[in-house]
């Protein structure tokens, strides 16, 4: 049997353990991914007290008696069929609120030094600080792990370097003063290293001391060379373009199954989706109009496009559609759907996070909207393509990718599986939405964009073969 490469991925979140968004999902299955492929990878994670509960069978793999202000140990541990190694630091992590806010959603103020000493621990493993494993590959995921590739710099570390780079828009900035205690160097303060405008951006050093930089769809890939999408960095991304690898991400087919799925009624076609749009609308205490019950699971924030959504809203509720949304985020967007919720008797709102009922909505939605003003690859719309709700998205980043738009020619090929809208404007998503209700009208039309919805290819095969070819070339880098 061929023996099996090591990597080791780097991440401040990972799913089913801990989880804020999509990073989580795709450092969570990015280890079965690329298995069959003769990688094993194994998670660096920070011990968060949610996670160190969940531990099993964990031993002390390392020490740090000084790191970044006190003592921590680095487990060796599975949890959630995933091998890891993880980073307690009681001083950084024991604490409550989120990985990155307090109680109270602000951001803790030591974050720097946080994922800092994620980054150093990973520079030690790739450094050979475990006797008996070490890493050809550092795969290091946004701002939080970027300062890692600096220090693999600093202690010889010979692994081969992959940023990949979920969202540009966080860059982990901090104050220049905080250099030293960073343990960075002082050469690397500058405008081809990680200084940023006056400030360190671990997400600058990230992309410029690997070797390789990768993100979450082709598209995005392209975006993030141009001032509009680059957050400032769109100059390293230009000098950097032929290290730069656009790989989609994709969905747990298993997790994200209709058909064996625990939360919902599960079905295998089309048609299974009655039952389940039933109970969704009674589950929000609606009565849906004529026109298609629609779905939004989201971060609630301006990036996500949803105070566009609240301005064309009356477009869709005119044509006899629904509304049903789940989120958190923007204190101010919050109490704007609720007052749209009190408002429109066909839109109901929670306010947090439900994984069931995240599944349960994409069973029942007729249609879920995306309408992002930017979207590195999106995970909400390979959800709603799986469980047959027709995805309505902004021609950006991964959306681009992954949804063909029901435009005349993908109508007449027969090969549509949602609608897509551009500009992203509150009036271009009121087409759309008119669009999408009229489309909805037609049921044989209807019918056929949610077969090949759920026809499509949105596991990770594909990627993991992506991924896999990255991490061949990178093992012989160095």
């Amino acid at each position: 049997m061929k023996a099996m490469r090591a990597a080791l991925g780097v991440a401040s979140e990972c799913a089913p353990l801990v989880k804020t968004g999509g990073l989580a999902d795709v450092v969570g299955a990015l280890p079965a991914a690329l298995r069959p492929h003769g990688w094993h990878l194994r998670t660096l994670v920070p011990g968060y007290p949610a996670l160190l509960a969940r531990l099993s069978g964990s031993h002390v793999a390392a020490r740090q008696d000084d790191l970044f202000g006190g003592p921590a140990r680095l487990l060796s541990a599975q949890a959630g069929g995933l091998d890891l190694l993880v980073l307690d630091a009681p001083h950084l992590y024991d604490r409550a609120g989120s990985p990155y806010l307090d109680e109270d959603g602000q951001d803790w103020p030591d974050n720097d030094r946080r994922f800092a000493a994620l980054g150093w621990m990973a520079a030690r493993v790739a450094a050979g600080a475990l006797p008996d494993w070490q890493p050809e590959v550092l795969h290091l995921h946004d701002w939080q792990a970027g300062l890692a590739a600096v220090y693999c710099e600093e202690m010889g570390a010979q692994a081969g370097r992959l940023m990949t780079v979920h969202n540009i828009a966080f860059h982990g900035l901090t104050g220049a003063g905080r250099r030293a205690a960073l343990r960075l160097p002082l050469a690397g303060f500058s405008p081809e290293g990680f200084e940023y405008y006056g400030q360190i951006s671990a997400l600058k050093a990230g992309l410029i001391w690997s070797d390789r930089i990768s993100t979450v769809s082709p598209t995005y890939a392209c975006e993030l060379a141009t001032p509009e999408f680059g957050m400032g960095l769109d100059g390293v991304i230009r000098a950097r373009a032929d290290a730069l690898s656009g790989i989609l991400n994709g969905v747990d087919l298993a997790v994200w199954n209709p058909a064996t799925d625990p939360a919902i009624q599960p079905f295998a076609t089309p048609r299974g989706k009655a039952a389940n749009r039933a109970h969704l609308a009674a589950e929000f205490g609606l009565e849906p109009g004529d026109g298609p019950l629609c779905a939004v699971v989201s971060r609630l924030s301006e990036q996500k496009g949803l105070d566009l959504l609240l301005d064309a809203l009356p477009r869709l509720l005119d044509r006899g559609g629904s509304l049903v949304l789940l989120g958190s985020g923007d204190r101010a967007l919050e109490a704007a759907w609720r007052r749209a919720a009190d408002q429109f008797d066909r839109v109901g709102v929670r306010i947090g996070y439900d994984e069931g009922l995240s599944h349960r909505m994409y069973a029942g939605a007729d249609a879920v909207l995306v309408p992002s003003r930017f979207e590195p690859c999106g995970l909400t719309q390979l959800y709603a393509l799986r469980y047959g709700a027709i995805p309505l998205v902004a021609l950006t980043g991964g959306l681009a990718d992954t949804v063909i738009p029901a435009n005349e020619a993908g109508l007449r090929a027969g090969v549509a599986t949602g609608v897509q809208f551009h500009p992203v404007t509150a009036p271009a998503l009121g087409f759309a939405l008119d669009r999408l209700c009229t489309l909805y009208s037609d049921r044989t039309s209807w019918g056929r964009m949610q077969r090949n919805a759920m026809r499509a290819e949105v596991g990770w095969d594909a990627s993991a073969r992506q991924y896999a070819a990255l991490y061949e070339g990178l093992a012989h880098t160095r």
